[in-house]
């Protein structure tokens, strides 16, 4: 495992350094702030940054596209739990791929489904043009940003903008659309056509700050609210922005990991176990059954876990726990789903539903049960209750994968498909149809097994980083910090969670 950590540590550490050396040096001589900096400087001191998918867009398009040009996550601005979406100008000039465009999607669901603020912070060259087949005509491509802050305004969730470079083309509609605006000040540019355009399709000869600078839109075309001096100015006014929406205050789940705690009241005991200690309970070899009770002991507050029917269908763990005393209900595998287990599950779904406890679920799946005496028992109708009641439960659901994710395990375990709240990521994780032996052991046994690359071929596309590239989840993170990342999703998923909606069901087949 601390192969397999070390591996996905030095890929996140170079993601993080954005585009190489010399980008960075022009943009910050530009006298801008490198958009990681922003981020903090935008953030309340001393909290966390849950950023998503760093490793989105790794290898993908044989050129280095580093966190796939766009830094998104969750962050405390002025009290707020909000939403963050920041262009990387140093990565192809903020251009967006589509992985990119994926990537902002993927940001603007969570403010969605949490109810939480946006906040964009735009440097952008707009749609990368090369790529424009796969980035402009599709319902999830480029004009479903727009679309999203339509919506999400219209909710009355806030979109607030602050325009640190170039906003061009359909990306001017980013500010546009945004209930407040904010631009620097010779710096920020918004126009529709850039001036090479213009004079091409007019003949008329302006300048970027002529055409869409921020004195401009500030004074004339009232498409930007405030007027900045630079990035730190900006921010300023951006987190002003926010500690005028009269909006919930961040609740207090999950306080970050490195932030002292000492002088504060804990209403929760630490586990009893230590969570470092996840690092060496999971190894690479996923054949090895791991007891899921070890991994609740090093997640759950005083590692006190009420197991729900813990002598019915125990290859599914289920029960009532605390993180950071915010109560949640956890399923948890613990060997492969049988029809019992399967039962079990949709049953404990039901009583979380019906309380309004939120769902965490930790993945090490290899499937449900096949075979006569399986599918006579009913393994299709009771695994689909159990996928019926995942599908169904409308509270908030976070997804943990510490193992395998394999085939319709995957859907009983609330994969990606099932829209978790938040979905992480153990490096050693696999996600997949099936493992790689068997699928090429399938495919033999039909007569297509020619292919001796086969196996080699599907071992890398079930592997983590393969998969956090194309962001099947939100992130890889380290096992030792899965509380903390639990404790911090809770926090954005609850902060938003006003209103508690009844699950209705589906029909269970019977």
């Amino acid at each position: 495992m601390n192969e397999v950590l070390e591996r996905i540590r030095d890929l996140q550490a170079r993601a993080r350094q954005g585009g190489n050396a010399k980008a960075r040096e022009k943009h910050v001589a530009r006298g801008k702030m490198l958009p990681r900096d922003r981020i903090t400087a935008l953030i309340d001191p001393s909290t966390s940054f849950l950023e998503l998918s760093s490793l989105a867009g790794h290898e993908l398009y044989g050129e280095d596209i580093p966190s796939g040009g766009i830094i998104t996550g969750v962050g405390t601005v002025s009290g707020v739990t909000c939403v963050i979406v920041a262009n990387d100008a140093t990565v192809k000039g903020g251009t967006y791929y589509p992985i990119t465009v994926k990537k902002h999607l993927r940001a603007q669901e969570i403010a969605q489904q949490n109810r939480l603020p946006c906040i964009y912070l735009v440097d952008s060259g707009g749609a990368n043009l090369p790529h424009q087949k796969d980035v402009f005509p599709g319902r999830d491509h480029f004009g479903r940003i727009f679309y999203n802050q339509a919506r999400m305004s219209g909710a009355g969730i806030p979109q607030i903008s602050v325009v640190m470079g170039p906003c061009t083309a359909g990306g001017a509609y980013v500010p546009s659309m945004s209930d407040e605006s904010i631009i620097v000040n010779e710096q920020g540019h918004i126009f529709l056509a850039g001036p090479p355009l213009v004079k091409a399709a007019t003949g008329e000869e302006v300048t970027a700050e002529e055409l869409g600078g921020g004195k401009m839109h500030s004074t004339e075309s009232g498409v930007t609210d405030y007027l900045a001096v630079d990035d730190a100015h900006a921010l300023v006014l951006a987190r002003r922005c926010i500690s005028n929406l009269n909006w919930p205050q961040a609740q207090a789940v999950g306080y970050p990991s490195g932030v002292s705690i000492s002088e504060q009241s804990k209403p929760w005991q630490d586990p009893l176990y230590d969570p470092a200690e996840l690092n060496g309970i999971v190894g690479t070899n996923l054949r090895k059954q791991v007891d899921a009770h070890e991994i609740i002991a090093r997640i759950v507050d005083g590692s006190e876990f009420a197991e729900f029917k813990p002598e019915f269908g125990p290859t599914l763990v289920t029960g009532f726990a605390r993180v950071f005393g915010q109560q949640v209900g956890i399923l948890a595998s613990n060997g492969i789903l049988l029809s019992p287990a399967a039962l079990k599950g949709a049953h404990f779904i039901e009583l979380c539903t019906k309380r309004h406890v939120p769902l965490l679920f930790l993945q090490n799946i290899s499937g449900f049960m096949v075979g006569r005496d399986a599918e006579a028992g009913g393994i299709a109708k009771n695994g689909a209750k159990l996928v019926t009641a995942v599908a169904c439960a409308a509270v908030p659901k976070l997804t943990v994968v510490f193992g395998a994710s394999y085939g319709a395990g995957n859907y009983g375990m609330c994969g990606r498909a099932y829209s978790p709240r938040f979905l992480w990521t153990w490096p050693n994780a696999k996600t997949g149809v099936m493992g790689a032996e068997q699928l090429a052991g399938v495919m033999a046994a039909v007569g297509k097994g020619s292919d001796d690359g086969l196996k080699e071929r599907i071992e890398k596309e079930t592997d983590s980083v393969f998969g956090s590239a194309r962001l099947w989840d939100d992130g890889i993170i380290e096992p030792a910090l899965t509380r903390d990342y639990v404790g911090l999703g809770l926090r954005a998923a609850l902060g938003g969670w006003t209103e508690k909606e009844d699950t209705t069901f589906g029909v269970f087949r019977m």
